[in-house]
């Protein structure tokens, strides 16, 4: 889940999804509730202790602080983004055409009801996608934002909270900012995460419990939307701000049939197939189980 939501194309929610631990990652999340707070201020352990998840949670956060190290130090993917643009959304835009392949799979058969929600969702998502903004300001209160919406589309299974991240123009600068302890950017980002997870999950929890099959629908109409910023092949405008080049800019182009669009398809099969196979790893795992 770490891994996924630092890169953009595939979400956590999705791996948590695919995996089988969805359920319980919601039930963890919720479990910081105002009994869990009461219990604190009381110095009340046992509740405090034993209420969450921690068993689950633990590893789960030490697996995203790895990631996010990682993929900020090891793999450096804001710069990989600016130099290999073509072969890194390759592999992005084969994680969430798989992700596509999963969340449809769960409608069989599809009704017509669920057209409605699939078409809404996939409108929603192309307005988003094509209304990108050109530049977007660095203030506190728009990173709050950010966190904001971000980690709502985290838990959100179809959604990529590093792809929100950037429509909203602060993916490079956001993961600048962590790699590099910017803390007066890292405080606004993680204040506006805890107040969106917060309320977000409880909404979730609700929407899903009344209305699971609408809202997973409306969710692959926007992953199938995304795919149109996601794709490989775009014309890109760059500016350097302080130092960084940012993405102004871009607009999807039909590849030539060249050696560097078979490794970028090469690449994009690989995400596909990746996403695939933890798909059906989980499967075979639950019926081991069972």
């Amino acid at each position: 889940m770490g891994a996924a939501d630092v890169v953009p194309g595939v979400s956590g929610g999705t791996m948590a999804f695919i995996l089988g631990i969805y359920t319980r990652f919601i039930d963890a999340i919720k479990s910081f509730d105002l009994v869990w707070a009461k219990a604190c201020l009381r110095l009340d352990w046992r509740i405090a202790f034993n209420r969450p998840d921690f068993s689950f949670l633990l590893p789960l956060l030490a697996g995203i602080f790895a990631a996010i190290f990682f993929f900020t130090h090891v793999v450096p993917l804001p710069q990989l983004l600016v130099s290999h643009p073509e072969l890194v959304y390759g592999v992005f835009f084969g994680l969430i055409a798989g992700s596509i392949i999963i969340l449809l799979a769960e409608f069989r058969p599809l009704s017509i009801r669920d057209a409605v929600p699939l078409v809404s969702g996939l409108g929603i998502g192309l307005i988003v996608v094509t209304a990108i903004p050109g530049t977007t300001p660095d203030a506190w209160w728009y990173v709050f934002i950010a966190g904001a919406l971000a980690i709502c589309a985290m838990v959100v299974p179809g959604i990529s909270g590093s792809f929100v991240l950037l429509i909203l123009g602060k993916y490079a600068y956001v993961l600048d900012a962590l790699g590099n302890l910017k803390f007066e950017i890292i405080i606004p980002f993680a204040a506006g995460a805890a107040v969106g997870l917060i309320s977000f999950t409880r909404l979730l929890s609700w929407t899903l419990h009344h209305f699971e099959r609408q809202s997973l629908a409306t969710i692959s109409g926007v992953l199938i939307a995304s795919l149109w910023g996601i794709w490989p092949f775009q014309e890109r405008v760059y500016i350097v701000v302080r130092g960084k080049s940012r993405l102004v800019e871009s607009s999807p182009l039909l590849p030539e049939l060249t050696t560097q669009a078979l490794l970028v398809a090469v690449c994009a099969a690989c995400g596909f197939v990746a996403v695939i196979g933890l798909q059906r790893l989980a499967a075979n795992a639950g019926r081991q189980q069972r």
